[in-house]
């Protein structure tokens, strides 16, 4: 693929963000740990090293392979990346005082011209404290410098190599995009023509390649990823692609039936198999929420081989996996912690046969579903709600009972009508009850109650990457709350959840 961006991660927590402002300009990038690049380094265009939460010290220092690429390509270097960049070219940065935090600041109005900062008005940016007593060496030039007469960005002469101490791909620095715009298309001369109708001529091209005549089994769910990968599967083999909708006993009120009818009409070959039971009782007597998604995954994948040896020759299993899976469950040398483990990453057990193909695993959430309405699939079904592959199974707290299901079933059902009656469902990224392993006092007529406690949570959100809690009209919570508390037996006790992401995870399992 041409106009590949390299992004290294040093462990930034922005890193993320990094790569969605990139895919937003419509070119196309990957993100790689800093220590271990891709082999096929030098088919990429252009190179942006992210930050980190460490600190520079004599000891960091670009890797061989990176410093290789510095007279091919155009480089980009980000808050630490900057100050990598900064001491390879002979450079340093000291802090003058111990301060290790963000804010916003402004720059001069006399930037050096340069196309980096073409077109650039708003001259607010995110930037780190800390960054002081910046010292350049002859091949080094600076670009622009705070009002504070830091600073803020610099350029090795003769190259386009470049440093910012700020924070481009954060919304506080206002016209950050435009300076990744300008650094990859006006001065990397890369080409933003990666859409949604060239990942699909793309993607079914490679799978015809890939998959030829072999057979293929896949999970379908109803959410959004598995629904465009089963399209993508279906338009590059068409008959040899065999869907299973697996019903763990963890899916929404009557999921199971509603998914199977809206799959009828999509020319797929969609078999249901009920294995609530299976499920639960390997769940039983377990509490412990990374246990949990192994425990669902295990078994989902034990489901998936005796469905799988029904069918012939089948060499494949496909998944439903996303950007946001994949980062989220890997580690920057043990710099940036891996959230948790996704039920749709990692291997396969030695015994189930099957290859994994992943058509959508270089994919943000919204790029999937950009995708999804290129493919011509209904917006009912992209416009989905995102539910995790584990299901109510890590929204349920403590261990898992069938009762403890049904309560959560019902309460979900009326979050999710009541969000759709009041006109919100579609205004909002994800609405979830979370049912709480505490019991709370309360009455109901005259008797006193001692009953469970549910929690919403109803976010917005891009990607899954980071979340921001809505918020509601008090008479739609004051709503949801009373006809939860009134009509699912069990619960006495409604709560919103006002976290946002960082710090808090969407789902709280």
């Amino acid at each position: 693929m041409k106009n590949k961006v390299l992004i290294l991660d040093y462990g930034s927590p922005y890193t993320q963000l990094i790569a969605r402002s990139v895919r937003e300009l419509n070119i196309f990038c990957e993100i790689y740990p800093f220590n271990a690049p891709p082999e096929d380094i030098d088919s990429f265009n252009a190179v942006i090293l992210s930050g980190s939460t460490d600190a520079i010290s004599k000891g960091n220092s670009l890797s061989p392979q990176i410093a290789s690429l510095l007279d091919k390509v155009p480089v980009l270097g980000i808050a630490f990346g900057a100050q990598l960049l900064l001491n390879h070219f002979g450079g340093s940065v000291e802090s003058a005082k111990p301060i290790d935090g963000y804010g916003k600041k402004h720059l001069k109005d006399n930037l050096k011209k340069d196309s980096f900062f073409q077109n650039v008005t708003d001259l607010q940016v995110w930037m780190r404290e800390q960054y002081h007593n910046v010292t350049l060496s002859d091949q080094i030039e600076a670009l622009a410098h705070t009002t504070d007469d830091e600073i803020a960005a610099f350029k090795i002469k003769n190259q386009n190599i470049y440093g910012v101490f700020f924070h481009p791909e954060i919304h506080q620095t206002n016209d950050g995009k435009r300076m990744l715009e300008n650094f990859l298309i006006h001065t990397g001369k890369l080409d933003p023509s990666w859409t949604p109708a060239l990942f699909i001529e793309e993607s079914i091209r490679e799978l015809k390649e890939t998959l030829g005549n072999d057979k293929v089994v896949l999970g379908l769910s109803g959410g959004v990823d598995s629904t465009v990968t089963s399209v993508l599967l279906n338009r590059a083999i068409g008959d040899n692609l065999y869907c299973i909708f697996v019903n763990h006993g963890l899916l929404r009120k009557n999921e199971f039936e509603n998914v199977l009818h809206q799959y009828k009409d999509m020319g797929l070959n969609v078999k249901g198999v009920d294995a609530s039971d299976r499920f639960l009782t390997a769940l039983k007597g377990v509490t412990d929420p990374e246990q949990k998604r192994k425990i669902i995954g295990r078994v989902f994948i034990e489901v998936f081989d005796d469905e799988a040896h029904q069918i012939e020759d089948v060499k494949w299993l496909g998944q439903g996996t996303i950007y946001p899976d994949i980062i989220e469950s890997i580690s920057v040398d043990g710099k940036s912690v891996a959230v948790k483990s996704h039920h749709n990453v990692g291997g396969l057990p030695d015994y189930m046969k099957l290859q994994i193909v992943e058509p959508l695993k270089m994919l943000f959430k919204d790029e999937v579903r950009r995708v999804g309405k290129a493919l011509g699939i209904h917006s009912d079904l992209i416009g989905r709600h995102p539910f995790p592959g584990p299901g109510l199974g890590v929204r349920i707290l403590g261990e898992l009972t069938a009762e403890k299901v049904r309560i959560l079933q019902e309460a979900d059902a009326i979050l999710i009508d009541k969000l759709r009656s009041w006109n919100l469902y579609d205004a909002v990224w994800q609405a979830a009850a979370i049912l709480l392993p505490i019991n709370s006092v309360g009455l109901k007529g005259d008797q006193r109650t001692y009953e469970r406690v549910v929690a919403l949570r109803v976010i917005q959100s891009i990607d899954g990457m980071t979340a921001d809690v809505i918020e509601l009209p008090y008479a739609f919570l004051h709503e949801v709350s009373n006809a939860i508390i009134n009509n699912v037996e069990g619960v006495n006790r409604v709560v919103y959840d006002i976290s946002s992401k960082p710090p808090a995870t969407i789902e709280w399992e």
